[in-house]
């Protein structure tokens, strides 16, 4: 069962920094989890909020901002541990970072809320300039947004990202429409859930898991993968396990 750092090593470093994808790596996370956004001069930028108010020091929407301007603020400001000063990353700049390591990207596509110009086209763009194709897979609550980036390059595997009210037949949905994965919250995961998708050859990643029951239980269910804000602690207990 892969670990997937949600938003980096979010329960101990500032959330979606490159502090925090740094410390998932050294933790020996399999995968990072990712959110992304444009800026207003149409930068693809990381950050979960379509707002900067609640992680940084200033307020407004993220598409309001030049990159220039988003990058004064502080994504450090409010994290519940004592920090330095940690600017908003590029996507170009993560991508840069991360292909130096065995590190596999889930990339998740903002576009609920706004529908961003073009994000899916650019955030690909930058994925092939740096030639990570093979090391990153799409996700949205948004079902048209990863329904285009498969239309802009169907190699590129796509999860179906469900809020907590969940999914019936998830893996015949998935397998119908071409998209590799299911990624469920734990509390509408079961073991026939994670079984129906199996059937299909559809993955099972579930969000988010922060808690060694549903750590457990997610292994034992024989889900594919897990994102944690917690990833050394989950790949420690894996790692017992396999022993």
């Amino acid at each position: 069962m892969k670990v997937y750092a949600h938003r980096g090593y979010s329960g101990a470093y500032p959330e979606n920094t490159m502090l925090a994808f740094r410390k998932a790596q050294e933790a020996g996370s399999d995968g990072i989890e990712l959110d992304v956004q444009l800026t207003k001069d149409g930068e693809v930028v990381v950050i979960h909020d379509e707002t900067v108010d609640r992680t940084t020091d200033g307020t407004g929407r993220v598409c309001d901002f030049t990159l220039a301007e988003l990058q004064k603020l502080n994504a450090s400001a409010n994290f519940k541990h004592k920090s330095q000063f940690e600017h908003i990353p590029t996507f170009e700049e993560y991508c840069a970072w991360v292909k130096t390591t065995e590190q596999i990207t889930n990339i998740e596509l903002k576009t609920s809320i706004i529908y961003y110009h073009d994000l899916e086209k650019k955030t690909i763009a930058i994925i092939k300039r740096h030639g990570l194709e093979k090391k990153i897979f799409f996700s949205s609550f948004n079902l048209l947004s990863i329904a285009n980036a498969k239309a802009l390059d169907e190699s590129i595997p796509c999860g179906v990202l469900v809020p907590e009210t969940g999914l019936v037949n998830a893996g015949y949905f998935c397998d119908k429409f071409g998209f590799e994965s299911f990624h469920p919250h734990f509390s509408n995961v079961t073991k026939e859930s994670v079984a129906e998708c199996k059937k299909y050859n559809i993955k099972t990643n579930v969000w988010t898991v922060n808690s060694m029951g549903q750590l457990e239980q997610c292994y034992e269910w024989n889900c594919d993968g897990v994102f944690t804000n917690y990833p050394s602690v989950c790949k420690e207990w894996i790692r017992s396990r396999s022993r």
